[in-house]
C-alpha cells in the first residue's frame, strides 16, 4: 500500500513520516512525501536536513493540477496536510489560493486513482473567535481569510466522500500543535519564559486548546491504518478539558526544570507597548498585536468526542513536554 502525504515536509508531516517508518511499514509499503519544497530548504522544519531513507520525495505545487508514477492499491491512503496556515504573515489570496485549489487538485487525484481514504488537516480557525466553548456541531462561523479557507476546504473533502458511501474522509481540528521543530506559539512560549519575557496579558485563565504532535500523529494512524470507518466524521483535535495558559505555562516549566515567576500585565498596556515595537522588531520575540491579541482571547475547544471516540492519549500535558525536552537533549524546546 501507499501512504501519500502531501505537506509532507512540513511540521506534523515530518513527525507522521517518523511514525509511518518505525511503525506502520510492510514489504512493498511505500511513503511519498509530495510538497512544495523538500527537507533542509527554507520554508520547512528547522533542523530537518536529511531525506529519510525509503521515502519518496516529490516536488509538487497543489495549487495546480498535478499527477505522478506510483502503483496504485486498494489499500492507499492519502494524508493531506498541505497548507498555507501561519497567521499573521500571509496575504489574503494565499490562504485561499492553496488552502482551497489544493482541496480541489487532491481530491480530483483521489477520483482518478480510486484512492477512497482520506485524512484531511483543518483548523479551529472555522469556528472564528470567541469565549464561548465550541464543538464539532457549534456553527462556524471564521473571520480570517486562513478561517473561510479551510471551511471551504472541508466542504471540497465531504463532496469528494458523499460521492461513494465507501469513501473514508477524517476531518480533523487540531488546536496548537506542538512538539520538536513547531517554532510557533509553544516555542516562543518556553523562550519567553526562560529569557525573563513572557508576562501574562491581562489574565491567567485563557484557555488554549492544544495537542502534541506525536498524538495528532497516532491519532491519525488510529483512525486511517489500525481502523476502518466508511463515511466522514470530523474531530477536534485537542485535550479535554483543554488547559488554560497558567496551567501550560506551569506544566512547561516543571518538564523543563525551569522555576520562573511571570508577572500579570494590564492588557491594554502590552497592546500599546505592542503597536510600538511590532514594526521594528518585536514580532522576534512575540510583541505583535496581532500575537499579542491572541493570547487575551482563548480558543475554547471541546475535545470531548475525541477523547469518547475509542482512543486513548499516550501522552498528559506534562508528559508530552518531558518527551519533547528529551527530544531537544534536554537543551531546551525547539
Amino acid at each position: 500500500m501507499n501512504y501519500i502525504i502531501f505537506g509532507g515536509s512540513g511540521f506534523i508531516g515530518t513527525h507522521l513520516i517518523h511514525l509511518l517508518k518505525s511503525e506502520c511499514l510492510k514489504a512493498n509499503d511505500k511513503i511519498y512525501d509530495l510538497d512544495i519544497v523538500m527537507p533542509g530548504e527554507e520554508g520547512v522544519v528547522p533542523g530537518v536536513v536529511e531525506k529519510n531513507e525509503g521515502v519518496e520525495y516529490i516536488r509538487l505545487d497543489v495549487r495546480k493540477p498535478f499527477d505522478f508514477d506510483f502503483n496504485c492499491t486498494q489499500n492507499d491512503i492519502i494524508f493531506n496536510l498541505a497548507a498555507v496556515h501561519r497567521t499573521p504573515g500571509h496575504r489574503d489570496y494565499e490562504y485561499f489560493e492553496t488552502n482551497i485549489k489544493g482541496a480541489e487538485n487532491v481530491t480530483a487525484f483521489a477520483e482518478k486513482h480510486n484512492i477512497k481514504k482520506i485524512l484531511f488537516t483543518s483548523s479551529i480557525a472555522p469556528y472564528g473567535p470567541g469565549e464561548n466553548k465550541k464543538d464539532e456541531t457549534t456553527l462556524p462561523t471564521p473571520e480570517s481569510a486562513y478561517g473561510i479557507s479551510k471551511l471551504v476546504a472541508e466542504k471540497i473533502h465531504e463532496k469528494w466522500q458523499v460521492q461513494d458511501k465507501n469513501r473514508e474522509l477524517t476531518i480533523v481540528r487540531p488546536g496548537i500543535v506542538y512538539g520538536k521543530g513547531e517554532h510557533g506559539n509553544m516555542t516562543r512560549l518556553y523562550k519567553g519564559q526562560k529569557g525573563h519575557y513572557f508576562v501574562y496579558t491581562g489574565r491567567k485563565d485563557t484557555i488554549k486548546a492544544s495537542i502534541y504532535v506525536k498524538e495528532l500523529c497516532l491519532f491519525f494512524k488510529y483512525r486511517m491504518i489500525d481502523n476502518n470507518f466508511p463515511g466522514c466524521d470530523l474531530y477536534n483535535c485537542t485535550f479535554e478539558p483543554a488547559y488554560n495558559i497558567q496551567q501550560i505555562c506551569e506544566a512547561m516549566q516543571k518538564a523543563t526544570g525551569m522555576k520562573r515567576h511571570i508577572p500579570l500585565i494590564p492588557g491594554g498596556l502590552l497592546m500599546t507597548a505592542a503597536r510600538v515595537l511590532g514594526p521594528i522588531g518585536g514580532k522576534k520575540v512575540g510583541i505583535h498585536p496581532a500575537r499579542v491579541k491572541k493570547l487575551m482571547v482563548s480558543t475554547n475547544i471541546n475535545g470531548l468526542k475525541l477523547s469518547k471516540s475509542g482512543y486513548k492519549f499516550h501522552y498528559t500535558l506534562e508528559e508530552s513536554f518531558k518527551d519533547w525536552f528529551k527530544d531537544c537533549k534536554e537543551e531546551g524546546l525547539f
